[in-house]
């Protein structure tokens, strides 16, 4: 065993004060999501360096992991900052909701040697927390204001990493956002023992001492046509993201105390936010002492189901018509559910909901996996027969989300949208079918993670930045 190894497995006997957590959590990342230096030190030592970073070229934003993981070995933290912070706007949010596990960990080369992955969601969250305390996080400031405004619909990360992009680049930034908080999904969908809300307030202070104008209880389409913010600013963003539930067509569906994931995690984390939230407080979006079902198999199933467990569920299960293998969701979180206590019932489809006023059940039946198709996925067929019922008191519905219908909310028939509801771009310029109008993020991508909605933010930026200049030069 390597040196650096040897030192891997003896970071809890190094670290005493981790036990309690390790007590709890057996995967590596969460027993150690809070470094001493040292220990930054040692995981960060464990990078082989190899050739060919595959860490990096799996990560959407292409973060040079492999220098950035070498500067904390070598103590150079804010070099290591830089590094971090030059391709990525919110590297304290990724390091602490990326799914590592799907991405850079996935892929390193350590990893694949069965020794366990570098925890690089980890160091990255260790440096920027790093960062922060020791002030080299500075706000957007450009060189040179260039007289050119851009509006952003949208204050999740696509349209927060497109701002302090536009903004670096000279232009007059304003985000219009329906909520009374800008951060979008980071703020009201993510669970705050997943992603502090203060993490993502911090960052949109410095976005505001930046002198990005924030607009929050904006609705495009009530208080202004997009129209109207097109002749406002000289271009426009749409970064809205994706936040309509996927429906579940079964029997008894309208029954009382069904709710959509959103609607159950926006409570959640009001509530811990210290908003008033009489659903929260009266008991009804409150899973204490229920006996909860959670349909669905991504990440925000998982972060329901967490959740429930947190809010003193009698018992949590989680209903997915595939198996554990073909689950879409982190397997990282899955561990993490199933050690908080939450039954996960695979290859099981909900087939009705029973109750007279309020559910009082699942009827669920049971799955199988036919033959795969020409991409290799295979469909679940039901098993005849195999129906059986469920104790439930409060179900939640996590099925996905797609895109509102935002031609008739903006008040904007013209523009183009995809058979799936997502705004349609063209890829290489990012703009619409409307001039000088972008879309970035799930809005036109469809739901997909943080980190890529960083990505695209970044993009449109440049996008955005080639066009006015052009049209500028055009106009000289």
């Amino acid at each position: 065993m390597t040196e650096k190894m040897l030192k891997f497995v003896h970071l809890e006997q190094k670290y005493p004060q981790k036990r309690e957590a390790a007590e709890r959590r057996t995967d590596f990342d969460e027993i150690y999501a809070s470094f001493e230096p040292d220990a930054a030190a040692d995981q960060a030592g464990r990078c082989s360096q190899c050739g060919v970073p595959f860490c990096q070229a799996h990560c959407p934003l292409y973060n040079n992991i492999p220098d950035w993981l070498r500067l904390t070995t070598e103590g150079r933290m804010e070099e290591a900052y830089a590094i971090s912070a030059a391709t990525n706007n919110l590297p304290e949010i990724t390091g602490r909701i990326c799914p590592q596990d799907r991405l850079c960990e996935g892929n390193c080369v350590i990893e694949q040697s069965t020794h366990g992955a570098v925890t690089i969601g980890s160091v990255e969250k260790y440096i920027t927390d790093t960062a922060f305390e020791n002030g080299w996080v500075k706000a957007p400031v450009p060189g040179q204001e260039n007289g050119l405004s851009v509006g952003i619909i949208g204050g999740g990360p696509a349209g927060m990493a497109a701002a302090e992009q536009l903004r670096l680049k000279g232009y007059d930034v304003h985000i219009y956002d329906r909520y009374d908080r800008m951060g979008g999904l980071l703020v009201y969908g993510i669970p705050a023992f997943k992603l502090e809300k203060h993490i993502v307030e911090r960052r949109i202070r410095l976005l505001e001492e930046a002198g990005i104008v924030m607009h929050t209880n904006f609705e495009v389409g009530r208080d202004a046509s997009l129209e109207e913010l097109r002749r406002k600013h000289d271009s426009v963003l749409i970064a809205t993201g994706v936040y309509k539930a996927r429906d579940l067509k079964v029997p008894g569906v309208g029954l009382k105390n069904i709710y959509p994931a959103l609607e159950y995690l926006t409570t959640s984390n009001r509530q811990g936010m210290g908003d008033a939230v009489p659903a929260y407080d009266d008991g009804t979006l409150n899973a204490k002492d229920k006996h909860v079902v959670v349909v669905g198999g991504g990440d925000t199933a998982m972060d329901c189901v967490r959740t429930a467990v947190r809010q003193g569920a009698r018992s949590v299960k989680c209903l997915y018509r595939r198996d554990r293998a073909n689950m879409p969701g982190s397997q990282r979180e899955v561990a993490n559910a199933e050690e908080e206590g939450v039954e996960f019932v695979w290859l099981t489809n909900p087939e009705a909901f029973v109750g007279d006023d309020k559910v009082n059940g699942v009827r669920a039946v049971k799955m199988r996996l036919g033959a795969p198709d020409a991409g290799g996925r295979q469909s679940p067929e039901v098993i005849e027969g195999s129906s059986y019922t469920m104790e439930a008191d409060m179900a939640i519905l996590a099925l996905g989300f797609e895109p509102e219908d935002l031609p008739s909310l903006f008040e904007a028939p013209e523009l183009g949208v995809s058979r799936w509801g997502t705004v349609k771009i063209d890829f290489r310029s990012m703009m619409t079918n409307l001039d000088g109008v972008f879309a970035a993020g799930d809005i036109a991508r469809g739901a997909s993670l943080v980190v890529w909605a960083i990505r695209d933010g970044r993009d449109a930026a440049d996008r955005i930045d080639e066009y006015l200049l052009a049209r500028k030069e055009a106009a000289a």
